[in-house]
């Protein structure tokens, strides 16, 4: 049954852009639906993503492929430990020909934006992109200036390397909808990409198959996903989970119960319907929490801390019986 809040053609227009989407990126990018997915999810709920992999696993293609199939801008910030707020956002500049400041925008003014390495710059430069993220503006030298929507930030970080890297503060990583991980492709995959000589990421030939106005009307839709009462108390059940959850320093935040909601909403519309079901919620809950989390008693060794995160959400996870 269609929601009352949702406009009839809505959620096929919807679906048919996001389809549109996936069909171009899964064919350039072999062997990786599931993480697709999630970021055209990512996507239509109007989050940020963040991917934490190895070096080479193709995080840089998917966000190129992402924002020329959308026909939007796309911008790549190579983060390091000299870069600078400013680097970032932008900077205002005198003008000797009529004696004012003029704004000069920096890359973050852009659709799609792929923060790369971002652990690698400073906790000041890292901390220029709280606001950005989460309101989709720019604050300098006492004005305000919007980025533009749609707007996407992609951000990567290496979980092994930690030589001349900043961890990503707690508050930074909320500001993420989800977190994602690449891997290595499968041995049929990797074996097509030897096949064909595997250009870099900007040698693709990614066509533009929706224009800017329809992912904001997708956006827009996600809304109106209609959440019953008693999925919603499930998801509430499963964010006391973790706040309980002795191995927990902390539990999900509040922003992080509303993100997982709107990601629910967006796989639901993804998936054709209008109505969230408890198989939504259980699909985006890791992706959606997991960079939330942090264990009581932290470990040396990143991957194997994250792994051990993962086990105990994944404990929960199954331990909260779902609605019927």
């Amino acid at each position: 049954m269609m929601s009352e809040f949702l406009p009839a053609n809505a959620l096929s227009d919807a679906q048919k852009t996001l389809s549109r989407l996936r069909e171009v990126m899964r064919s350039r990018i072999k062997g990786k639906e599931d993480v697709i997915d999630q970021a055209l999810i990512c996507l239509a709920a109007g989050g940020h993503v963040l991917i934490e992999d190895l070096p080479g696993v193709g995080k840089t293609t998917l966000a190129y492929c992402l924002a020329k199939a959308m026909g939007t801008d796309f911008k790549r910030i190579q983060f390091t430990s000299d870069l600078l707020p400013t680097d970032v956002t932008g900077v205002s500049i005198y003008d000797e020909r009529d004696r004012s400041f003029h704004f000069k925008p920096g890359p973050i003014f852009s659709n799609v934006v792929l923060a790369d390495e971002i652990n690698r710059a400073t906790p000041k430069t890292q901390s220029c992109l709280l606001e950005v993220m989460d309101h989709g503006k720019v604050s300098i030298d006492g004005e305000t200036y919007e980025v533009g929507t749609p707007f996407m930030v992609i951000a990567t970080q290496n979980p092994v390397d930690y030589e001349g890297t900043f961890p990503l503060p707690e508050s930074q990583m909320d500001r993420f909808l989800m977190r994602l991980q690449m891997g290595y492709p499968s041995p049929e995959s990797e074996l097509e990409i030897l096949a064909s000589g595997h250009p870099s990421y900007d040698e693709f030939e990614v066509p533009d198959v929706i224009e800017e106005e329809e992912i904001i009307a997708v956006q827009r839709t996600v809304s109106k996903v209609f959440v019953e009462q008693s999925v919603l108390e499930y998801m509430l059940k499963l964010i006391t989970a973790t706040r309980t959850e002795s191995e927990f320093k902390a539990g999900v935040s509040v922003r992080g119960s509303i993100a997982l909601k709107t990601a629910s909403q967006a796989r639901a519309l993804y998936h054709g319907r209008d109505f969230v079901m408890p198989d939504d919620v259980f699909a985006v809950a890791p992706a959606v929490m997991v960079h939330r989390l942090n264990l009581r008693r932290s470990s040396s060794d990143a991957m194997e801390e994250r792994r051990m995160v993962e086990g105990i959400l994944s404990r929960l996870l199954a331990a909260v019986e779902q609605p019927k």
